[in-house]
């Protein structure tokens, strides 16, 4: 059992060195950190929504890479693999760089964030891949940068995802909805179904489920209100993922089960 935090992405990178590298570059490149500051003054400053910047991002590509590890435990195959553009490893930095760069879109505007994101992680991919894969075959620098971008198109809730890393990448972007979230808004006066239902909800977290439904979300809530915020976020991500038969969500009140649709 996880909880989905900022902090998970260093348990998740741990004894990974090609996804320490990618990750020190994201941390590292002064272009990457802007476009998230930027995303938030969008976001935040401009429209009074919750955190899209780099808390977000983090918290993001920790989830998705634990919901990533737990397939493979189970035996599932990342689609990099499957459809033979990469390998195991390749599947994991392409969820980090597209879980990391998912939301940058927001610094132009948050309609068609998602289109955005990709103009703008366009250029980023082409300045760090070549980086991490140096010594390789060129053409793969190509293919990751296309999987990656796939990722940060479809994680929007109204674009089917075509591969599993994207997919996981859309669940994880709903899995941060716990009230940290939600208190940027709240305090600056948004006072809404939607900060107050974030509110509600005291952690989310990740365990291993059953075989067949190897991801398991845990919703822990002081009062039903969160059932909201599972209902018209986390619940649309999963429903576009291609991966909804691999993903159960539960939802706790006091250790109660609340039924959910």
């Amino acid at each position: 059992m996880v909880r989905v935090s900022p902090d998970l992405i260093h348990r998740e990178i741990k004894k990974k060195p090609w996804l320490i590298a990618g990750y020190r570059a994201l941390e590292k490149d002064e272009g990457v950190q802007a476009e998230l500051r930027m995303a938030n003054v969008m976001a935040v400053h401009r429209l009074r929504y919750n955190d899209h910047g780099v808390t977000h991002s983090k918290i993001t590509a920790g989830s998705a890479l634990e919901m990533l590890r737990l397939l493979l435990k189970n035996g599932y195959e990342p689609s990099v693999v499957k459809d033979g553009t990469g390998n195991q490893e390749d599947a994991f930095l392409v969820v980090l760089f597209g879980a990391y760069l998912h939301d940058v879109g927001n610094a132009i505007h948050r309609e068609l964030h998602h289109v955005h994101g990709c103009v703008i992680s366009a250029p980023i991919l082409d300045r760090i891949l070549p980086g991490l894969y140096h010594g390789q075959d060129p053409s793969k620098v190509i293919r990751m940068k296309e999987e990656i971008l796939h990722t940060i198109f479809s994680h929007d809730e109204d674009v089917p995802s075509l591969t599993i890393e994207a997919g996981l990448v859309g669940v994880a972007d709903g899995t941060d909805m716990a009230e940290g979230r939600a208190r940027i808004p709240y305090k600056k006066g948004k006072l809404d179904i939607h900060s107050l239902s974030a509110l509600s909800i005291s952690s989310v977290e990740i365990v291993e489920g059953a075989r067949e439904r190897p991801i398991r979300i845990l919703v822990n809530m002081d009062n039903p209100a969160g059932v909201f915020q599972i209902e018209r976020v986390l619940q649309r991500k999963i429903a576009t993922s291609g991966i909804q038969d691999m993903v159960e969500v539960v939802a706790l009140r006091d250790g109660e089960e609340i039924k959910i649709r």
